[in-house]
């Protein structure tokens, strides 16, 4: 099977997690700069999300783009990405709400964590089909931001929960911001092949 239905049904998925993080942002019903102030930890909680949900349909893109064809272990390691992914505005919602809690920043980190592991299955499902000398597994070569941020997700669950509740977004920010620029790897072995995106 191709990848153009998975792709579809993925970005149709990350869209409707990004629509419902967005529709948990309640409008003050005061016209003041103090009530929109109060709305600031489900802002940044939102703005944090909205970053993760944004690298995954980034470099989910770019996965697709050297997968050459799918099967029934993809395409569930897919969904099962997708189950983490859109648990992500619920634990948005409840940490931005309960102003970067502990128990909820915990949960937080505990749901990226999930993530990150569903994204190194997916990944290795597609290794695994397409061979060891596959694109994927040249691009991805020895993963370092790959095996660093989990390690990252537990220290923010850590440091959330032993020591400030806030400083376990700082853990997560670092993750998002690891990530943020768009992975050159996959674009670097596309470029080298001759293969068009």
């Amino acid at each position: 099977m191709k990848t153009a239905r998975l792709e579809a049904f993925s970005d149709g998925v990350l869209a409707i997690i990004i629509t419902i993080m967005v529709l948990e942002l309640k409008v003050p019903h005061e016209p003041t700069v103090e009530a929109l102030g109060a709305l600031w930890p489900v802002f940044l909680s939102y703005v944090l999300s909205f970053v993760y949900v944004g690298i995954y349909w980034n470099n989910h893109h770019h996965m697709m783009a050297v997968t050459r064809q799918t099967g029934g272990d993809i395409l569930w390691a897919n969904l099962h990405l997708l189950f983490w992914l859109s648990l992500l505005p619920f634990t948005t919602g409840w940490m931005g709400e309960n102003h970067f809690a502990r128990l909820p920043s915990v949960l937080y980190g505990a749901n990226l964590l999930a993530s990150a592991v569903a994204y190194y299955i997916l990944q290795q499902r597609i290794i695994r089909r397409e061979g060891p000398d596959c694109l994927l597994a040249q691009a991805v070569g020895r993963d370092w931001k790959g095996k660093l941020s989990p390690v990252l997700y537990l220290l923010g669950m850590a440091s959330a929960w032993l020591l400030a509740p806030w400083s376990g977004a700082v853990f997560f920010a670092l993750v998002a911001a690891l990530w943020v620029v768009p992975d050159q790897r996959i674009e670097r072995v596309l470029g080298d092949t001759g293969n068009p995106d």
